[in-house]
């Protein structure tokens, strides 16, 4: 694999509405035998929403804000990009310690500039969502929106660098709590006491690595850095469909410019299933449910916030769009080619929707940050229903097309959820 990257550090992201396989492909990249020398994993974008499954030697976990080279000892890097969320990240921590990863905590190393996620941007966010009843976004319910959106409208909303400063800290804390209260019912949703949380935050950067760039710069002389996206292009929040996205940079920008900031060349590997699948509320031209019938999910379910775990056939005309939002992606890695062969066996094939009608095979990539043009395309995406065709019932076939599809090699394919489940592939371009 090293002809394929060079030296160059790595950026995985997703080419759909989520759960392709990044984690995955994250831990195999950081597997000894990868050969590819990791010095960290680097988290982009995203916060405590995202869920990685990662399987190896029997063990499963499903990576929220640990990168997912944890199992292989691979320090992580929460940039100040991403959203931190301290109590999560303990009980993650305990979580992996229980398997078998000694002092978790110690493998990361956080940015003082990211923002903190609070039990009072939970509350806010679950209560904002709970008031839309039937026209709910689709959000994880874990407050990252509304810790993007408070800090848009507040400067001063609290980082994970306050958590140095006790007493700036619960200011910060008590101006927030003062702006929801009128949001936020305490019958149904509440935050713990704010000394209570001021004192929690103390203790958990006295056991963490706090620095002003997370050590990006002494990490990256170390090694090879692997970016790891979180959630998928199509619910990128200036080009997903819009109100449907996550309030986040999914396609590869900020972990381009944080490479280059280290003098580093990136390669963008992008994952993505052999199917479609979505969490939750929004557009799904290729929703097929009879496909859920024979692709049982093992590792997502139905959220109480995210809502169902849909399926449908493979939306190439999405692809197209995800693939161009990237500025292209330099290799592809494709999961679940085991599901070509199921499908097939159960009678019902997998299909793939290469045009739509009355729109063609592309979308139109509007202005950035054009979220008029963004509702324009979810309204078009909601009202179509796209003729769809059989793909080829050989794993390798699909893998080929969709190399063609998105103009770039497949390196790495994947026929089932654990590490030994993935496979090189050849020829490797450099």
């Amino acid at each position: 694999m090293t002809t394929v990257f060079g030296d160059r550090d790595i950026i995985v992201v997703d080419l759909g509405f989520g759960d392709a396989g990044k984690g995955a492909t994250v831990d195999w990249l950081c597997a000894p035998d990868a050969g590819l020398d990791i010095a960290a994993v680097v988290r982009f974008n995203g916060g405590a929403q995202a869920a990685h499954n990662v399987v190896v030697d029997g063990r499963h976990h499903t990576f929220s804000q640990f990168g997912s080279g944890t199992f292989s000892g691979v320090p992580t890097v929460l940039s100040k990009h991403v959203l931190v969320e301290p109590i999560a990240l303990a009980a993650e921590a305990r979580a992996l310690a229980a398997l078998g990863v000694p002092n978790p905590l110690q493998l990361l190393h956080i940015d003082a500039h990211a923002l903190l996620t609070t039990p009072i941007h939970v509350a806010a966010n679950r209560a904002r969502e709970d008031a839309r009843g039937d026209g709910r976004h689709g959000s994880c319910g874990k407050g990252i929106g509304e810790t993007a959106a408070y800090a848009l409208d507040h400067p001063d909303a609290p980082t994970v660098g306050d958590c140095h400063r006790p007493a700036v800290l619960r200011a910060k804390l008590a101006a927030m709590a003062d702006h929801y209260r009128h949001l936020v019912s305490p019958s149904v949703h509440r935050w713990p006491d704010l000394d209570d949380m001021v004192i929690m935050y103390s203790e958990f950067v006295a056991a963490v690595r706090i620095t002003d760039d997370g050590d990006l710069a002494a990490l990256a002389d170390a090694g090879r850095l692997v970016y790891e996206g979180a959630q998928g292009v199509l619910l990128d929040e200036w080009r997903g469909f819009h109100p449907h996205t996550t309030w986040s940079t999914v396609e590869p920008s900020n972990a381009r410019t944080l490479s280059a900031e280290q003098g580093r060349d990136s390669h963008v590997l992008g994952v993505t299933r052999t199917y479609t699948t979505r969490h939750g509320a929004g557009p799904m031209p290729t929703e097929n449910p009879t496909l859920a019938t024979v692709l049982p999910e093992r590792h997502n379910d139905t959220g109480s916030y995210q809502g169902t775990f849909r399926i449908g056939d493979l939306d190439e005309v999405l692809m197209r769009y995800a693939t161009k939002v990237c500025g292209g992606v330099d290799t592809l890695a494709v999961t679940h080619l085991d599901a070509v062969t199921r499908a097939a066996a159960a009678g019902i094939p997998l299909r793939s929707a290469r045009r739509y009608p009355g729109v063609g095979d592309l979308l139109p990539l509007g202005p950035w940050k054009d979220l008029t043009h963004q509702q324009h395309l979810t309204d078009v995406l909601s009202a179509l229903t796209p003729d769809t065709v059989e793909l080829p019932t050989h794993p390798a076939d699909v893998a080929a097309h969709l190399a063609s599809l998105v103009g770039a090699p497949v390196v790495l394919t994947s026929d089932g959820p654990s590490r030994a489940a993935r496979r090189v592939r050849e020829p490797a371009v450099a």
